[in-house]
């Protein structure tokens, strides 16, 4: 995950950042109460690093796990510690996974 060092983001860097189109995240905000992002006088969204954090969440639920909207935005509401431990832990996995496949390819080059 890229590190996020800005106070806010607009909706095209929030989409590069997660890899999801901003049409997406445009239906996700009119879906999901959660995601407020805040809007300046031209009606622009702005995202803060939290924003994106909950949106993750929701990725993981809706594209990783398979829950249609209904079912994550269920979710959300009625267990959401759960769902943020269990995002938590399979985000430390992902990051434990990658070290492992660096380390993996690190000695395959040393075999060489």
């Amino acid at each position: 995950m890229q590190e996020l060092d800005k106070k806010y983001y607009k909706i095209g860097d929030v989409a590069t950042i997660l890899g999801i189109p901003m049409s997406t995240l445009r239906y996700w905000e009119s879906q999901f109460t959660i995601i407020k992002p805040k809007r300046n006088a031209k009606n622009i969204r702005f995202y803060t690093p939290n924003d994106i954090e909950i949106i993750r969440k929701v990725y993981y639920l809706v594209k990783e796990k398979g829950l249609k909207l209904d079912a994550a935005q269920e979710q959300i509401r009625v267990n959401r510690d759960g769902v943020d431990k269990r995002f938590e832990v399979v985000d430390k996995l992902k990051e434990i996974k990658a070290g492992l496949l660096e380390l993996q390819h690190a000695l395959d080059l040393v075999k060489q």
